[in-house]
């Protein structure tokens, strides 16, 4: 050793907060190890604890995953009904996360909603429930179109659909079998899932949320992926949490128009969300969405309100209701469809989106018009081909310029208002053509700029303004005001 000490260096595997631990283990592959085994591990740090179920990857691999929130030294053990998998222990370094890294959205009071640092954030969403079940080529036109566009949510389907947009079988399923011999729902498919969680990263790659639909009525008997038994449902739900809960872009939408949904009943959903909330260490948004009838969204498992209905002017009174951030997800859709719903103006659903988000609530984007390929945005991604998406971006800039604790205010019931009261007010008109308005204001001078959301052009009006006053408005659809306290500097 020529006189030196030899020195033993312990390596410890490293993690930036919010990022994802996983815990690669070999196990049997006999019988059905998605019904034979177990696998948990318990993760310590201080006085905070947490546990992650396991799942099976296929080919003898067992992992689990987890999201570290705080930054130190963490341990952990596993547990198993499988004694090569019982009792493994190791640790390894929470770091800072790098630049960019907000963390999970999180719920902020009654109203609003901020990533886990504290970081402001506004949902633009949008809808594309099987765009991550296409073709390859349409698959990374859809993540470049979202790239470039002003949306940071999609919602997804977990499971294909079946319905006219949608005929053709998908080019993988979720369990084992075929449609014509049947699936085995005790005998998941990990090339499927792990599919699934690729386009989740690329998700978060770009910053877009994934708020994935864990079931649907738009199975029709082809697969009878709705009609499971509960105890493949929860089989089901457990591996999905395990295999997708670490990552944090991920949202919870128990079901898309739930009560279709005819085998299952409110006991059962209560049951699942009591499921999610039980194996999700991670916390990660909640709630379901209603076709007729709106969800209870008022019960502690649901952290928001998750609603269709054309008129969105419910944001308000569901916010006062049910005490939680309302999202408007389905208010119809831009396009050229034969149907009710599928055929908004840009103009309407660009007037809806203002509409909503003044009146204190979020409403998601979604797109149908038919082209010659029968590609539609809403069911396979792909291009964006509306009108409304460059207005939806001009409304994000202005919402994120505004003050993050900004309210809806119900003292202005002819005009939706956004408000800090002596501070900033944002007040969208949408399809009343005023030539005027008149305000009365506490004290302090006010700048005033007049917004076109259509043509996207913001006016700002000469003067201050103080006490009561009057604006002249060009008495045309869409327009809306936006009124500031100025400062002393202002005044210069």
């Amino acid at each position: 050793m020529n006189g030196k000490e030899e020195v033993s260096l312990k390596v410890i595997k490293e993690v930036e907060r919010w990022g994802v631990f996983e815990l690669t283990l070999e196990g049997p592959t006999h019988g059905n190890p998605f019904t034979d085994i177990r696998l948990c591990a318990v993760f310590k740090k201080e006085l905070t604890y947490a546990e992650a179920e396991g799942f099976y990857d296929g080919h003898g691999n067992y992992r689990i995953r987890f999201m570290p929130e705080e930054e130190g030294v963490w341990t952990y053990s596993t547990s198993s009904n499988c004694s090569i998998l019982d009792g493994i222990t190791g640790e390894f370094a929470c770091t800072m996360p790098t630049s960019g890294k907000h963390g999970p959205v999180r719920v902020n009071g009654a109203v609003h909603f901020q990533y886990a640092d504290g970081k402001r954030f506004t949902p633009i969403g949008t809808t594309s429930y099987g765009w991550h079940m296409q073709s390859e080529e349409l698959q990374e036109q859809t993540l470049l179109t979202l790239q470039h566009s002003p949306f940071n949510k999609i919602r997804m389907s977990v499971f294909p659909k079946n319905d006219e947009f949608r005929d053709a079988e998908p080019n993988n399923y979720p369990f084992e079998g075929t449609p014509e011999r049947g699936f085995d729902y005790s005998r998941l498919r990990p090339e499927y899932f792990s599919h699934l969680e690729k386009r989740v990263k690329d998700l978060a790659e770009i910053g877009v949320q994934a708020e994935l639909i864990l079931w649907h009525p738009y199975d029709n008997g082809r697969w009878g992926f709705d009609e499971m038994s509960p105890d493949e449902d929860d089989r089901y739900l457990r591996y999905v949490i395990a295999r997708l809960g670490a990552q944090h872009n991920v949202w919870w939408s128990l079901a898309n128009d739930y009560d279709f949904m005819t085998h299952k009943n409110n006991e059962n959903w209560k049951h699942l969300f009591r499921l999610v909330q039980e194996c999700d260490y991670g916390r990660h948004l909640r709630s379901i969405h209603n076709g007729r009838v709106c969800y209870d969204f008022g019960v502690p498992w649901v952290t928001h309100a998750s609603i269709k209905s054309t008129d969105v002017r419910v944001a308000s009174e569901c916010t006062k209701q049910f005490g939680k951030p309302v999202i408007i997800d389905e208010c119809g859709f831009e396009g050229n469809l034969d149907t009710s719903w599928g055929s908004l103006t840009p103009e309407e659903l660009v007037c809806r989106m203002w509409e909503g988000n003044c009146r204190g609530g979020y409403v998601t984007h979604g797109e149908t018009y038919l082209n010659a390929e029968h590609v539609l945005w809403l069911s396979h991604g792909g291009e964006l081909q509306g009108r409304s998406v460059r207005r939806i971006e001009f409304m994000r800039e202005i919402l994120e310029k505004a003050p993050p604790h900004m309210t809806y205010s119900s003292d202005r019931l002819d005009a939706a208002t956004l408000e800090v009261r002596g501070e900033y007010y944002l007040q969208y008109f949408g399809p009343h053509r005023f030539a005027y308005r008149e305000f009365s204001l506490p004290d302090g001078k006010y700048e005033v700029d007049l917004i076109d959301t259509w043509n996207m052009t913001i006016t700002p009006l000469s003067g201050t303004f103080e006490g009561r006053f009057r604006i002249d408005l060009p008495a045309k659809l869409y327009y809306a005001l936006r009124i500031r306290k100025m400062t002393e500097s202002s005044y210069k």
